[in-house]
């Protein structure tokens, strides 16, 4: 059993503060693509603000709105419960439940895992996270960074499947969305012919 936190706030300054994670991709927003990666987990827990779409999940904030991935991850985790949580950004169209199985398969050998990019680099907010230890690593913590807080904690690096759409791609900018809506396109063109 695991939980799963997305972190949907942020003020997505690339995209000229839109709500990001309200944005479509094919016909959902992306924090509901996100969602849909974690249908297995026992408590859905959303940071940022109360959206439709999402009939199972839990909100909450970070304080103060806005303030970063590390004062969400903390306001996230005072709601899981399960000794396993998916750590998730809430702009990722691409993941499927197979990558969240996977990242916990991995995870289960020390204290988490996280999917690692084309070149080998930890993509922070898309990994499974043993609850205990990344709370007792987030209560001595006291920087802001998300690599300073999880690198320390050595997860597994999973490599992804190759494929049209990497599950770690997210959408921090205009030509990002406009991207991942033609991968979207093209995959709902090919089931469609």
């Amino acid at each position: 059993m695991y939980d799963a936190v997305i972190l949907a706030g942020g003020r997505a300054e690339r995209l000229g503060g839109q709500d990001k994670p309200g944005m479509t991709v094919g016909d959902r927003a992306l924090v509901e693509h996100v969602a849909a990666a974690v249908p297995d987990a026992g408590r859905l827990v959303v940071v940022g603000p109360s959206r439709p779409g999402l009939p199972r999940a839990e909100f909450t904030r970070e304080e103060p709105p806005g303030g970063g991935p590390v004062p969400a991850l903390r306001a996230g985790l005072a709601l899981v419960r399960a000794p396993w949580f998916a750590l998730l950004a809430g702009d990722l169209p691409f993941l499927r439940p197979a990558h969240v199985a996977a990242l916990g398969e991995a995870a289960a050998a020390g204290a988490g895992a996280v999917l690692a990019d084309d070149d080998g680099r930890a993509q922070w907010l898309v990994g499974v996270w043993h609850t205990a230890r990344l709370s007792a690593a987030l209560e001595a913590y006291g920087g802001r960074s998300l690599h300073g807080l999880l690198a320390p904690l050595r997860p597994v690096l999973l490599r992804a499947e190759p494929g049209d759409a990497a599950p770690w791609f997210d959408c921090d900018t205009i030509d990002d969305l406009r991207r991942a809506r033609g991968v979207a396109a093209r995959r709902r063109d090919e089931r469609a012919g």
